[in-house]
């Protein structure tokens, strides 16, 4: 791949399908979101489930109804015409690696293009915190996840843990990443991404027990991303994951005959904001 220096550069990549992966460890130092693109009709309700469930559901922010090219919030991803170094062809219909299109809660297909899709009288897009985000603090302290040593996407799992329901939105599980660790790093591990409050902050759990506590069906076989073997000195850690919004979609869309739209597991919007200035806002 053509060696990436911006942001902006990398959505441009997106934008041309020359980047189709997950994007666990690219363009270090800038945070990244999950993504959802929700009916008009489902997202008051959404906006609230978001606002009573902020470690899984941390809310950044959204586009405005009939633009997917522009923000609530100008400082994820900065556009203007006049300045060369910003991204005035931002679109949030092409500029992530993969998307997922679901209707009536049943999955239709995996895309790298929105564009034919969304209605614009319709849609609105919501940004999300992602762990991701603080995986460069990791390895800057010489714990660098897993899933970027291995150069695959991290792996995540539906839980038993149920949101608060809002709405539409009941009985919604919490979907989790897991980083394996040693049992020695699991303190440095939470001091660190504890200050990352809108990309889920520390783990929820750790260890082998919490598997059961979870309500995981199988560690070996996660629902997305990768699989990721644990070695005997390491123990599991999980952290919520912003996939919890796409599941909660599809628990609460099975009467809704408009199109719903996710980032592909692990295939986020790399943003303009630097991963340790997110919570600053």
């Amino acid at each position: 791949m053509t060696t990436v220096q911006t942001p902006s550069e990398f959505r441009q990549l997106c934008k041309q399908n020359k980047f189709t992966s997950n994007t666990s460890g690219y363009v270090p130092g800038y945070a990244q979101a999950n993504v959802l693109i929700l009916p008009k009709e489902l997202a008051d309700d959404f906006i609230n489930l978001c606002e009573r469930n902020p470690v899984p559901c941390p809310l950044l922010a959204k586009t405005e109804l009939g633009f997917p090219n522009k923000l609530n919030n100008n400082q994820f991803i900065k556009t203007d015409n006049d300045n060369d170094d910003e991204d005035d062809n931002f679109d949030l219909r092409t500029d992530l690696p993969k998307y997922k299109i679901f209707r009536n809660s049943k999955f239709i297909k995996e895309v790298d293009d929105i564009s034919k899709y969304w209605d614009l009288n319709d849609h609105i897009g919501f940004l999300i915190g992602c762990s991701f985000s603080f995986e460069n603090e990791l390895i800057k302290s010489n714990l660098k996840p897993k899933n970027i040593l291995l150069n695959s996407n991290v792996s995540m799992y539906i839980t038993k843990k149920m949101l608060n329901s809002s709405g539409v939105f009941i009985n919604c599980p919490y979907v989790v990443s897991m980083r394996p660790y040693k049992l020695k790093d699991i303190e440095k591990v939470r001091d660190i991404t504890r200050n990352f409050k809108k990309t889920h902050g520390e783990p929820i759990d750790w260890g082998y027990d919490a598997i059961e506590r979870l309500g995981i069906n199988d560690i070996n076989n996660p629902e997305f991303g990768d699989k990721c073997k644990i070695d005997d000195d390491e123990i599991p850690v999980f952290w919520a994951c912003g996939v919890t919004t796409q599941a909660a979609a599809l628990t609460a869309s099975k009467n809704c005959n408009s199109y719903i739209f996710s980032h592909s597991p692990g295939h986020m919007l790399i943003l303009d904001i630097k991963d340790s200035d997110i919570n600053n806002l």
